[in-house]
């Protein structure tokens, strides 16, 4: 095993916690390893007064680190699995998925309020099409401003635009230690999480076995197979940061669960459905609940949000 790792990521404070965090589990696991930090911006962090839907979403956060691990400047990049494309660039894996946080969404607000209990026409900082559609279709009456950023940029823009509340995932939100801020994480039959939210995952070249075998280590394995089941839709719906759909699957009882939704832009249409199997029918469930929604009427509203209708 390589004495020398070189760990790449973005550089904003919730992806460098992330990163870190990667580092130190697999510093407690070999001490012997020296493990080099390199940061960098990747265009969804240059972009920041451009709405994430209009960019395109291929590889936004992780393109930059892609073509270093590929160049071979970096051994293995940490992203949130939720930024990455269902399709990863040729020769790269995900070498990793570590235990998953909360994967909800949670609500900020001012003096704490829940979402029930906010004010008639109340507005909301969100950048996520996904958010805003099922938020509208919960309460219609809400307002949606578009909110871009790092979460500390988002933080302040809630304050500086006297924004009634703000919506951001609860795992960024707790690893930066603002947990006290929380006013509620929302419901998921109110709100259904991001493809993969709340799970760090490590990217690798797929050649590379030091790595791909340093890495299992953090692996967690009831993690991969419900994140697995979720890009599983996502792929099979084809969906991204342009088509609000919502996604959350959970190992009980060693069976494997899947929820999901896909909405219009504003909420007024939303189809929910669900599906079990075994934990090693994942990507299979994925596919099979992805069918469901477009049977349910799914195809129409994808193809309509596509259309810009």
């Amino acid at each position: 095993m390589r004495r020398h790792i070189v760990v790449g990521s973005r550089d904003s404070a919730l992806a460098l916690w992330q990163t870190r965090w990667v580092m130190e589990k697999l510093q407690q696991q070999h001490p012997d390893i020296h493990f080099e930090l390199v940061t960098m911006k990747t265009k969804g962090d240059k972009m920041l007064d451009v709405a994430l839907a209009k960019i395109g979403d291929k590889g936004l956060f992780t393109k930059e680190l892609e073509l270093a691990m590929q160049r071979k400047e970096i051994d293995f990049a940490v992203h949130s699995l939720k930024d990455m494309p269902t399709a990863l660039p040729e020769g790269l894996t995900i070498g990793a998925v570590c235990k998953r946080d909360n994967p909800g969404d949670a609500l900020i607000s001012k003096d704490g309020r829940k979402l029930a209990e906010l004010p008639q026409g109340a507005r909301i900082g969100t950048s996520s099409l996904r958010r805003c559609a099922q938020l509208l279709h919960y309460r219609p009456d809400f307002r949606l401003e578009s909110l871009r950023g790092n979460l500390n940029t988002r933080m302040k823009k809630f304050v500086a635009e006297d924004l009634d509340a703000i919506v951001l995932a609860a795992a960024g939100v707790m690893r930066m230690g603002w947990q006290d801020m929380i006013a509620e994480i929302i419901p998921f039959n109110i709100c259904l999480p991001a493809v993969g939210q709340g799970a760090i995952a490590v990217e690798c070249r797929s050649d590379d076995q030091e790595v791909v075998s340093l890495l299992q280590g953090i692996e967690h394995m009831e993690t991969r197979a419900a994140t697995d089941a979720e890009r599983s839709l996502l792929r099979h719906l084809e969906g991204g940061c342009q088509i609000p759909i919502g996604a959350l699957a959970e190992v009980i009882n060693q069976k494997l669960s899947l929820t999901a939704i896909v909405a219009n832009l504003d909420g007024s249409r939303l189809l929910r459905a669900q599906g079990e199997a075994p934990v090693a029918q994942a990507r299979e469930l994925g596919i099979e609940v992805a069918e469901k929604l477009l049977a349910l009427g799914g195809r129409q509203i994808l193809d309509q949000v596509r259309s810009g209708e």
